[in-house]
């Protein structure tokens, strides 16, 4: 990694700087109400990426349920891409869902994101299927799962 980040559950005064990257992260950004709803909500685990200094680096928020988890949202700030930050935020979720005895972890991913879909898989993600017309521009999603 580029610095030493810590990984923490995030709070409401958090929430309009992971807006701010989620809508520079995805064509098709979640409302900040849908994070809004998600903090603190029965579950689910939520967490970011901060640096020394307290910026949001990176966030990942995913629902679980019984021995299944679906992570809904993780990106990483452009300027920090590629430097273990997600690889960091996914370890954090698979020893949660381990410790919650979670036997699936599921995810998609835009069928174009190539590198999205090669970072899973050196995570044990397999594709799954395909979600045709999934996103609002009209492209697919493929699912990935990994099991634990």
């Amino acid at each position: 990694m580029v610095e030493p980040v810590r990984i923490v559950e995030p709070s409401r005064d958090d929430i309009a700087a992971i807006a701010r990257l989620e809508k520079a992260s995805f064509k098709a950004p979640w409302r900040i109400e849908f994070f809004e709803s998600e903090i603190g909500a029965e579950g689910r685990y939520n967490r970011v990426a901060l640096s020394e200094d307290g910026e949001i680096l990176g966030y990942l928020f995913a629902m679980f349920f019984h021995d299944e988890m679906h992570v809904n949202k993780i990106a990483v700030s452009e300027a920090t891409r590629r430097t273990g930050i997600a690889r960091a935020l996914m370890a954090h979720c698979v020893e949660f869902a381990r410790g919650r005895k979670v036997r699936t972890i599921s995810l998609e991913v835009r069928e174009s994101n190539s590198a999205a879909r090669s970072f899973y898989g050196q995570l044990d993600f397999q594709p799954t299927y395909v979600r045709r017309g999934y996103y609002p521009d009209g492209e697919s999603a493929v699912v990935m799962t990994a099991k634990l």
